[in-house]
């Protein structure tokens, strides 16, 4: 389940943006039936699709896709991570997941703006150099996403 970081927050612009803003998600509680789901369609290794099976893999247990906990690392900060106007766009990043997701984990998305590039060819938007982790619910990071996004300037 998602739960909004709070109610409806303003949408912001590359103008509003500086760096060491800090944006907080609501939260998602993940179960084995999601991760099953998911893996099922998506990623269908034994660590990721047969509960009893994943015990005696690397993970020693069931484990999240890296790419589910990306998924929902996306949708934790469209519904309420950083509220950006024309959407959050993305032109690449890094990803690293130090440790796995697990069923029972209520994972929550925490960011940082680290840089604001006006755009010099396109004057009307810019690049944010963002850093995020998601973390469960002991504050443990499954996965740090340091995110480049393409932020509109507001119009005139």
């Amino acid at each position: 389940m998602t739960t909004p970081a709070t109610a409806a927050k303003p949408l912001l612009y590359l103008d509003d943006l500086k760096p060491g803003d800090r944006f907080t998600s609501g939260e998602h509680a993940l179960d084995a039936a999601q991760i099953l789901a998911f893996a099922a369609q998506f990623d269908p290794q034994p660590f990721h699709t047969d509960p009893e099976a994943a015990q005696a893999t690397f993970f020693q247990g069931l484990a999240a896709s890296g790419w589910h906990t990306a998924a929902l690392t996306m949708k934790l900060l469209v519904e309420g991570g950083i509220p950006l106007a024309d959407g959050i766009i993305g032109s690449g990043g890094e990803i690293h997941w130090p440790q796995p997701t697990r069923p029972g984990d209520v994972l929550h998305v925490e960011g940082e703006v680290v840089e604001v590039i006006p755009s010099r060819t396109k004057p009307n938007r810019g690049m944010v150099q963002m850093r995020c982790e998601t973390l469960n619910q002991r504050g443990e990071v499954l996965q740090r996403f340091a995110p480049k996004l393409v932020v509109s300037r507001r119009p005139a």
